[in-house]
């Protein structure tokens, strides 16, 4: 059940922190390995015990400048495993694999690492994890500061760019900025709303509903929304405008609810590689 050629076909994995969590980047459809290029049939997201312990993360200025020729900072703590998360750096972190231990590596300033070998379907991330009770603009404006360099392969999918989801409604949504693999690429399975021009770039916007048990992010619900913005020039570095996206879902009748995450995101269907991301930064103004 191939999609086309780029494309990523629409969530429906298990979900990740207790009481859902993330259906990975790019979407699943049941349990299986990766697909036709850009697609995959995997299941989703990390499934382990654990509470939305993740903290506030930074309330500073967002959409500050970005080094784009910034070093990996030094030491750091690397963390391999099927599934773990923590807190680093004022972010919440998650690794998470659906095959054999994948690994990140985290620091005392907003940076990551993430390194797989045929690990699967494999996450990991750093960001923002709130408390579902208030809207996005409550938050003022949201941006993600990056700066990454990518080494290998990614299989039969891979994504970059920012990952979260919504509650009432209930929406799993994605920006992505870059690849290893065909890029860019059509939201495999959904329609697309328009597009709006972002930082600088061309967004394609797509929405549609997907389902599974990452619901249960949203009460065990067992479909949802599912929204995308996929940038027409891949990048790896600069600010991610979250909010400026979210405005334009909402002019596109993308609906959003109350903020459950938003996090910068690797996410691989296989492959050997890594991508270190020297700056890993998502912040408010609120």
């Amino acid at each position: 059940m191939g999609p086309a050629t780029g494309g990523s076909q629409a969530g429906t994995g298990t979900g990740g922190r207790t009481g859902g969590g993330n259906t990975a980047v790019g979407g699943k459809s049941a349990t299986g390995g990766s697909i036709a290029a850009g697609g995959k049939s995997a299941t989703g997201g990390s499934s382990a015990a654990g509470g939305k312990s993740g903290t506030g993360g930074s309330s500073v200025a967002a959409g500050g400048a970005v080094t784009c020729s910034g070093s990996m900072p030094t030491g750091g703590t690397q963390h391999c495993s099927t599934y773990q998360e923590g807190t680093s750096a004022g972010l919440s972190w998650q690794v998470w694999s659906n095959g054999s231990a994948g690994c990140i590596t985290t620091y005392s300033t907003p940076a990551f690492m993430a390194t797989w070998n045929n690990n699967g379907d494999f996450i990991g991330r750093i960001g923002l994890q709130w408390n579902d009770t208030k809207t996005y603009d409550q938050y003022g404006t949201i941006a993600a500061q990056l700066s990454f360099t990518k080494t290998g392969t990614g299989g039969g999918y891979s994504y970059i760019g920012i990952y979260g989801w919504t509650t009432n409604p209930c929406v799993e949504y994605y920006i992505i900025d870059d690849s290893f693999g065909t890029f860019p690429f059509n939201a495999y399975g959904m329609s697309q709303k328009g597009t709006a021009t972002i930082d600088g770039e061309v967004y394609k916007l797509f929405a549609g509903t997907t389902t599974g048990t990452g619901g249960s992010r949203c009460g065990s619900v067992s479909s949802w929304n599912q929204y995308w913005s996929v940038r027409q020039k891949a990048r790896q570095c600069g600010t991610i405008s979250i909010t400026e996206h979210f405005n334009a879902w909402k002019t596109a009748g993308m609906a959003l609810g109350k903020m459950d995450e938003a996090q910068i995101l690797v996410e691989v269907g296989g492959g050997s590689g890594s991508v270190n991301f020297s700056t890993a930064n998502v912040t408010t103004t609120q």
